[in-house]
C-alpha cells in the first residue's frame, strides 16, 4: 500500500468501536508520528512496523491506520490549524506533545464520530503518560480552543 491509500474507517463487529481499543490505537498511532518526526521513514514503513511488532489484536487497527495515515497526510494543514494556538513557534514544541496535539486536531477535523471532549481528554490522558510535566496543560490548551473552532455546534452548549 502506498502513503495515500485511504482506509475508510469501520466499526467494530459489534457495531460500536470499543474505548480502549481506540485508546491503544491513539497511543500507537502518536508513536508512529513521533518516530516519523525522527527518522523520516515512509509513514507506510512504519505502520507495517507498528502492525508487526505490536499485539493489535486489542487495538482498533482501522483507526490506527486512519489517524496514522491521516495526519502524515494531512500534517500541513493541521499545523496550520493548531499554530494560531500555541504559546511559541511550531518547531519548539515537544515533538511528543506535536504529536499528541496532530493526532487531536486530526480527530477533531475529521472524526466526528468521536466527542470532542473525548478528543480532549484521551490528549490530555497522552501527554500525561507519554509528555513533558507540563504537557498536559498544554494539550488541553491547545485542544480546547480548535475544538471551539471546528466544533462549534458541540462546544456552544458549554
Amino acid at each position: 500500500m502506498s502513503d495515500t491509500d485511504e482506509t475508510i474507517p469501520q466499526p467494530a463487529p459489534s457495531g460500536q468501536p470499543k474505548a480502549g481499543d481506540r485508546r491503544r490505537a491513539r497511543v500507537l498511532a502518536m508513536q508512529g508520528l513521533y518516530q516519523r518526526h525522527f527518522t523520516k521513514s515512509p509513514i507506510s514503513d512504519i505502520e507495517a512496523e507498528f502492525m508487526i511488532d505490536n499485539d493489535m489484536t486489542k487495538v482498533d487497527s482501522l483507526y490506527f491506520r486512519d489517524v496514522l495515515r491521516g495526519v502524515h497526510r494531512e500534517q500541513a494543514e493541521l499545523d496550520k490549524l493548531i499554530e494560531p494556538f500555541l504559546d511559541r513557534p511550531l518547531p519548539e514544541v515537544d515533538p511528543v506533545e506535536l504529536a499528541i496535539v496532530r493526532v487531536g486536531a486530526y480527530e477533531l477535523r475529521h472524526r466526528l464520530d468521536v466527542p470532542y471532549r473525548v478528543v480532549i481528554n484521551e490528549g490530555i490522558e497522552l501527554a500525561k503518560r507519554f509528555g513533558g510535566t507540563e504537557g498536559h496543560r498544554f494539550v488541553n490548551s491547545v485542544l480546547d480552543k480548535l475544538g471551539r473552532r471546528l466544533r462549534l455546534a458541540e462546544t456552544r452548549s458549554r
